[in-house]
């Protein structure tokens, strides 16, 4: 399937009973995948590229989990179809992840408008990521949400440098309260080149 028509439909789906049995192998097989799509920036945020493999696993799991049967199905395309990369974007999961309550409640108090201050750096040039839906993630009180999915369109002459190995690739956040950057290795970037058109 082309990288811009990516998209799960409702034959990709196998019954509850079937995935049940193949559940194991899968998450084996989807696992070395996950781990090049898993960048940690800075000591709790880890962001998670999503893909349409990684998406495809999270609707079998949810429907299997849920047990909703046909009625669950649509919801489940229609809230992750858009996190699957359309051939010119890398599409991420962000995660706050602190496990301590008081802890998790103060940072994020600190860190309204983090979503819009997530970027690529492909050579010289900054791509700031764009949130997914409407869905308002800092609350009128400052306070964000310790779950953002974000896209990163990309240019032509971008994803050209992002496949160039001599182009150095950085992940990052610039918010006052949380400046981190992490660099991407080659394997990772190889790994989510593969999302490109």
């Amino acid at each position: 399937m082309p990288a811009n028509q990516r998209v799960i439909t409702r034959a990709d789906i196998i019954p509850d009973a079937d995935y049940a049995k193949v559940r194991k192998e899968r998450r084996a097989a989807l696992l070395p995948i996950k781990r090049l799509r898993r960048i940690e920036l800075g000591p709790v945020c880890t962001l998670y590229f999503e893909c349409f493999d990684t998406m495809m696993f999270q609707v079998q799991e949810m429907l299997l989990t849920e047990k909703g049967g046909e009625a669950q199905i649509p919801d489940e395309l229609e809230a992750y179809n858009p996190l699957i990369p359309q051939g010119s974007e890398l599409i991420a999961t962000v995660m706050f992840e602190i496990d301590d309550p008081v802890r998790r409640a103060a940072l994020l108090a600190k860190l309204g408008g983090v979503e819009e201050r997530f970027f690529l750096q492909v050579g010289d040039a900054r791509v700031f990521a764009v949130q997914e839906g409407d869905v308002e993630r800092t609350r009128e009180d400052g306070k964000t949400s310790s779950v953002h999915f974000l896209h990163f369109p990309l240019t032509a002459a971008q994803i050209a440098g992002f496949r160039d190995p001599k182009t150095p690739v950085l992940v990052g956040c610039d918010h006052l309260d949380y400046s981190h950057l992490a660099g991407l290795s080659a394997a990772t970037r190889e790994e989510l080149a593969r999302d490109f058109a």
